[in-house]
């Protein structure tokens, strides 16, 4: 790996920890830079645009929530789906989470409103998932698997969100509730 490559995966995660600690509020190049211990100029070295630099970086938090997910569900045998969404809401919405959904819920809303280049970074992250989704899925022959993990993760997106907008902890509850209903 060259220097610059060195570099740049200390900008990639320096820019990482930025994100998940202020969100999207302070991604103008010049703020990014200073996040980053760079100046403009350097951020522009190892990235052609704030695009690519968000990109890179987008990769990394996702990188580093499927790690995470891999810990809490790892792959071997598959889960009927009212078991992979329980353990999916439980981790998701516990507190170490918080910041990763913050995050994705304002990358969300920015891909919505159609900001560059956040359609794209959904577009791929999703796809990302539904496959992490999908593999640990034990679903009977025939069943449609890409939507069964579409369902999936709108379901643990949506606990997110009701826990990121909640101010009081019903993360536990909902987490609980929707176990309940899934086991009737």
């Amino acid at each position: 790996m060259s220097v610059r490559d060195t570099q740049r995966e200390v900008v990639v995660e320096r820019l990482a920890g930025h994100l998940l600690e202020h969100g999207l509020a302070r991604t103008s190049l010049r703020q990014l830079a200073q996040a980053a211990g760079v100046s403009d100029r350097m951020l522009l070295y190892y990235f052609a645009d704030k695009a690519e630099v968000l990109a890179a970086v987008m990769a990394r938090v996702a990188g580093e929530l499927a790690m995470r997910l891999a810990v809490a569900i790892p792959d071997g045998a598959p889960l009927k789906p009212a078991e992979l969404v329980r353990r999916a809401a439980e981790f998701t919405t516990g507190p170490e989470m918080r910041r990763f959904m913050r995050l994705w819920v304002e990358v969300v809303a920015a891909a919505a409103r159609g900001e560059a280049p956040f359609p794209a970074i959904v577009a791929q992250v999703m796809a990302g998932f539904r496959q992490w989704v999908d593999a640990r899925l034990d679903l009977p022959a025939g069943a449609d698997r890409e939507g069964t993990a579409a369902a999936i993760i709108a379901v643990i997106d949506g606990l997110a969100l009701v826990d990121i907008c909640s101010e009081d902890e019903i993360a536990p509850r909902m987490a609980a509730a929707l176990s309940g209903l899934l086991a009737d």
